[in-house]
């Protein structure tokens, strides 16, 4: 399709459409501005007069202010755009409800009208998006459907969102028991770094610095070499670096602050490798073909769940490694709000979700318990 013309036609102006017709179709719209008065127009070359009806539909849904009460969710969707992601990253979290909306609602319920699309319907979608998706998908397309629907419910074509009133689906869908969180140790972290260096010893290095430094993988990829202050001992991490929508995405972290991290003797002998001589400015770590290690590649590269659950730590997820480092800053006896700085909370609620109970924990509980019983025996 070939656009004579950028301009579009405001609101409520009448349109008059008309077809020049050659070896294509030169499809036509013409408007006279209501301010200035002079002639406007806007064409497209198309191949059939199918194409240019949809051009001229499109031109029709700018110019009118009333949206027609029975459309269906698929031309609302169209027609709005990408109006539905106001205030959404561009970067990151926009192209996973983009997809989510693409692959999964329209193909769902696009063609229903949108005053026809009940919470009950709603709910059934998402069952079915539930039994073949993962969480993250499932919360990306949901998240996709109610924003467009808040658009909906703006443009005064329904009352009220029937995705808000969805059903709570804290629920587990079968009777098994869920099981504790799988906190690995330092000893863990070591071996597992250790059989990933086989493979590249960029990708050990991934998995010493997320966990000991308690970092998410983007913020690992963020790091320079200035980052390492060894007079201070402190890594700082002020950015998270990733590939986004239109190539590397560089941005402030999660809590959009600056941290900084203590640096501990087991990340020592590595952090020296990959600073002594290097330039300050300087990625810490990349991984072995120059790009930015994120954690797909890192599962993809390892064989990642093979490799974990080979070491006897089966459905350990790579952001495991972040939840291992701060519950180990918090065995040490790190009051709560220093490890909430170091995780980069704005909230020690938040903090407290990282924390799990990991087998030394509970080994040291047992310790004092036997003692407090000596004792106890003792003094009667």
């Amino acid at each position: 399709m070939t656009v004579h013309h950028s301009v579009l036609p405001p609101f409520g102006v009448p349109l008059h459409l008309d077809t020049l017709r050659g070896s294509r179709i030169l499809a036509r719209i013409r408007w006279t501005d209501p301010l200035s008065r002079e002639r406007r127009s806007r064409s497209v070359t198309v191949d059939d007069d199918i194409a240019a009806q949809e051009f001229f539909e499109l031109m029709r849904t700018n110019s009118n202010r009333t949206i027609d009460p029975f459309i269906s969710l698929s031309d609302y969707a169209r027609s709005i755009g990408d109006r539905f992601l106001r205030g959404v990253d561009p970067t990151s979290t926009a192209a996973g409800y983009r997809a989510g909306l693409r692959l999964r609602v329209l193909p769902t319920l696009g063609h229903t009208r949108l005053r026809d699309i009940t919470t009950g319907l709603v709910d059934r979608a998402i069952d079915s998006w539930e039994t073949t998706h993962s969480l993250s998908t499932l919360k990306n397309t949901i998240a996709a459907l109610t924003r467009v629907l808040d658009e909906a419910v703006r443009d005064d074509l329904v009352v009220r969102n029937p995705a808000r009133d969805r059903a709570d689906r804290r629920y587990r869908t079968n009777l098994e028991l869920p099981h504790t969180k799988l906190i690995p140790g330092p000893d863990d972290v070591a071996r597992i770094a250790e059989a990933c260096e086989q493979i590249h010893t960029s990708y050990g290095d991934h998995v010493m610095l997320s966990a000991f430094l308690a970092a998410r993988s983007s913020e690992v990829g963020g790091l320079l070499v200035s980052d390492v202050d060894w007079a201070s001992k402190v890594v700082t991490i002020e950015r998270q670096c990733f590939p986004g929508a239109g190539g590397l995405s560089i941005k402030p972290p999660k809590g959009r602050r600056a941290r900084r991290v203590p640096i501990i003797e087991p990340l020592e002998p590595m952090l020296r490798r990959l600073t002594t001589r290097r330039s300050r400015n300087l990625p810490l770590l990349r991984g072995p073909r120059g790009g930015v290690i994120t954690t797909a590649a890192l599962r993809d590269a390892t064989d990642w769940d093979e490799l974990v659950a080979s070491l006897g730590l089966r459905g350990l997820r790579r952001h495991d490694l972040r939840h291992a480092g701060a519950t180990w800053f918090a065995n040490a006896g790190i009051p709560i709000h220093v490890v909430s700085d170091i995780l980069g909370h704005a909230s020690v609620e938040t903090t407290r979700a990282y924390l799990h109970t990991d087998n030394s924990a509970l080994q040291s509980a047992a310790t004092r318990m036997n003692e407090h019983f000596r004792e106890a025996g003792m003094s009667s």
